[in-house]
């Protein structure tokens, strides 16, 4: 079992360097949103500025991306929303059983979000355009649900690695 935990340790580079590759996806995005909606926005109120009609449809897109790639970031830093009202109250192991367990059911919904999303990317997506972007195909605005199944799942093997060392070897789980 150590064995197993000293090649999770050993990949812990690869997990950094996901983390930090999302997060830059997720602030590039903030900034495309900040600057089409600025521009947007001007747009309505200077006439020499043009609105154009796809900002809306490109804005709620990166929001998607953003939102649930954000949550997936949030797995392995363990500041997803939680309770923890009765974390004083109980045993240690108790409380690092009830997360890997938590952390098996998200888990899990990430294999789901894989699954179910990219049939839905697939299928809904190649039936439809963004109204304002006819070229462009609905199978972008379905995508961020697999691809954040795929980080999602990523964090948690690494996030249920750390809380199995935990209960098995008793040492804390550090980030």
């Amino acid at each position: 079992m150590k064995a197993l935990f000293q090649v999770a340790d050993r990949i812990k580079p690869f997990y950094d360097v996901m983390y930090k590759a999302i997060l830059f996806i997720c602030k590039v995005l903030l900034v495309v949103d900040i600057l089409i909606t600025g521009f947007a926005v001007t747009g309505r109120y200077i006439p020499f500025i043009p609105d154009p009609a796809w900002s809306e449809e490109v804005v709620l897109s990166c929001m998607a991306y953003m939102a649930v790639l954000s949550a997936a970031l949030a797995i392995r830093r363990n500041t997803h929303i939680r309770m923890s009202a009765l974390d004083r109250y109980l045993p240690k192991k108790l409380i690092v059983a009830l997360d890997l367990f938590a952390d098996i059911a998200v888990m899990v919904l990430g294999f789901v979000m894989i699954f179910v999303g990219w049939a839905y990317a697939q299928k809904l997506g190649s039936r439809g355009f963004y109204v304002s972007m006819p070229g462009v195909s609905r199978f972008w605005m379905y995508l961020p649900v697999p691809l954040a199944g795929v980080a999602m799942v990523i964090f948690e093997i690494e996030t249920i690695m750390r809380q199995l060392k935990a209960l098995v070897l008793g040492e804390e789980t550090a980030l």
